[in-house]
């Protein structure tokens, strides 16, 4: 059985991918990702297991293809706009992050017996975390555009780049072994301007008229851009650089373009179908024998993993001015080491700066990381809750004594979010005289905000301990204007959480909430709102027409808005 499956390649692939089919339908139904599901494929019917299949020049080609397209859509996000919109908290936690993981990391690899060669390549692999995994696991939890999800993926951004640049100082380790360190770093050093000045002149000149020619044709735009991609990974290959450095400049040239989204939109599959190859080849590659031999320290070192992620950016984010919750689930996001680990140290061993027994640790890391952080992921409202009392010491204690110093005094109006209704519902109000302070969960919103005619201060809609901290007695309304992005930090309505959490703390005033869609105004309307508005046009100026009206406030959506 095993010669006529090996007597094809194609025979191979056929296996391959009706393993990989089976075992991804077993770790859906157990909700794990695919990546570990692919990697014990890959182990299982590799020539450590049951030897099926090889793993020859066919599947190491297409892992290429899904590493290099795989980078081109990195680049396709990392636009210069993009990145001046990071700001300095994700630059902060990130440089941090990164920093402290090499670094302690680096100390237990050498506590382990590891060499210093080693030992470094283990602390870098075990300081990122996963692009794919998180971003998938926030999305289905709707919390992708939450402020702890735009914090974790800001950070990713900064790993990203930090990988990038390692994967280019390992091609340049690669050529420097033949040729001498000086003579390569010159070389890779020409090369790369020479690349950069060819790649800014396409993007000046050429990348819009060809673009736009393209995209009247789905199918050439799709040619066109992995054609593109895997071109710029092929003239560097062959300028000494990195294949994967190719494939972030091709899509880092084309990120300006209008047609960015509609690429990345195209290439997700064929990327996520790829990279099953790069998995299914790196569990080929890894010795079972091995494996045994490092459970220990793989257990050590995914405890450390997913314990100094979460302290490092709750540290960083309490220090930013950020609450426990929102640095917690963070931080809990990052809790285990990422596919450019995988990818990363397949390159190390490629090149024969580590050997077996490493690429087997990081990729056992790697599945009990990503497994583990999966389950609390999912269950990431209740972890929070369950380690909530342990946490006060990731708030700033100053900064919490000067808020509630500021909110001593009583107001007409508390205002939930200072978006964009938010902010002119604020001004409407400050100029009709109301007292009015403001409640938004940016601290550099909060920062950046701060005006004469209304109060501004930090606060998190879903936390409901903080209710008790609002000077509500006074209040003839609470308004929660919380843009529909901002309605995904727990599995709860946050506004379902206000309504209830003034009920508790005996708010006598009323409450007003924006809905988003029509299917939301029943359940607002039974939970307690006075007002429920949805925020489209002048909704804000209306429903402060509304709030201020001398009639009582029908319990039914307005017909007006």
């Amino acid at each position: 059985m095993i010669e006529i499956i090996q007597s094809s390649s194609f025979y191979e692939f056929a296996v391959l991918l009706g393993l990989a089919a089976i075992a991804g339908l077993a770790a859906a139904s157990m909700r794990q990702p695919l990546i570990i599901a692919f990697i014990l494929v890959g182990i299982i019917a590799g020539p450590a297991g049951a030897g099926w299949v090889s793993g020859g020049e066919e599947l190491t080609l297409l892992s290429k293809l899904g590493i290099a397209v795989l980078l081109f859509i990195v680049g396709l996000k990392l636009d210069l706009h993009l990145i001046k919109s990071l700001g300095s908290v994700a630059i902060t936690i990130g440089a941090v992050q990164i920093a402290l993981s090499v670094a302690m990391g680096l100390g237990l690899g050498l506590m382990l017996g590891f060499g210093m060669t080693e030992s470094i390549l283990i602390a870098i692999a075990l300081s990122f975390s996963s692009t794919i995994i998180i971003v998938k696991l926030l999305s289905d939890k709707k919390e992708i555009d939450s402020m702890h999800g735009r914090i974790a993926l800001g950070v990713l951004i900064i790993q990203d780049l930090v990988v990038v640049l390692s994967m280019m100082g390992l091609a340049t380790m690669s050529g420097g072994a033949e040729a001498g360190i000086g003579p390569a770093l010159l070389q890779l050093g020409g090369a790369a301007i020479l690349l950069l000045i060819g790649v800014i002149l396409f993007t000046r000149f050429a990348a819009m008229p060809l673009m736009s020619f393209a995209a009247k044709i789905p199918e050439l735009l799709l040619c066109f851009a992995m054609a593109w991609a895997i071109l710029m990974a092929a003239i560097c290959d062959m300028m000494g650089l990195s294949k994967e450095l190719g494939g972030l400049l091709a899509g880092m040239a084309l990120a300006g373009t209008p047609y960015r989204e509609a690429i990345i939109s195209r290439l997700a599959p064929l990327r996520d179908f790829l990279l099953l190859f790069f998995f299914l080849a790196l569990g080929t590659q890894i010795d079972i024998s091995s494996i045994g031999g490092q459970l220990g320290n793989a257990i050590l070192l995914s405890v450390f993993v997913m314990l100094s992620k979460p302290l490092i950016i709750m540290g960083m984010a309490g220090w930013l001015g950020y609450r426990k919750r929102t640095g917690f689930l963070a931080g809990l996001s990052l809790a285990q080491i990422s596919e450019f680990s995988l990818i990363l140290t397949a390159m190390a061993f490629g090149i024969g700066l580590i050997g077996q027994e490493v690429l087997s640790l990081v990729t056992l890391i790697a599945l009990i990381t990503i497994g583990v952080s999966t389950y609390l992921l999912s269950l990431s409202q209740h972890v929070y809750e369950f380690f909530d009392p342990y946490l006060d010491g990731f708030e700033r204690k100053t900064k919490q004594k000067d808020e509630q110093g500021k909110i001593k005094k009583n107001y007409d109006i508390i205002l939930f979010g200072h978006g964009r209704y938010g902010r002119v519902m604020a001004g409407r109000l400050a100029d009709m005289g109301y007292s009015l302070l403001v409640v938004d969960f940016n601290p550099d919103e909060v920062r950046g905000s701060r005006i004469e005619s209304y109060d501004i201060m930090f606060g998190d809609a879903t936390d409901p301990d903080f209710y008790g901290t609002l000077p509500l007695s006074k209040a003839q309304w609470v308004v929660s204007a919380l843009p529909q992005h901002d309605l995904g930090i727990t599995h709860q309505d946050p506004r379902l959480v206000m309504i209830e959490a003034l009920k508790q703390n005996g708010f006598k005033g009323k409450i007003g909430v924006a809905a988003h869609e029509t299917g939301a105004v029943e359940p607002l309307k039974q939970a307690g709102a006075d007002l429920v508005f949805l925020p489209f046009h002048d909704a804000g100026e209306r429903a402060v027409s509304l709030m201020t009206a001398k009639e009582e406030v029908d319990h039914t959506l307005p017909k007006a808005l």
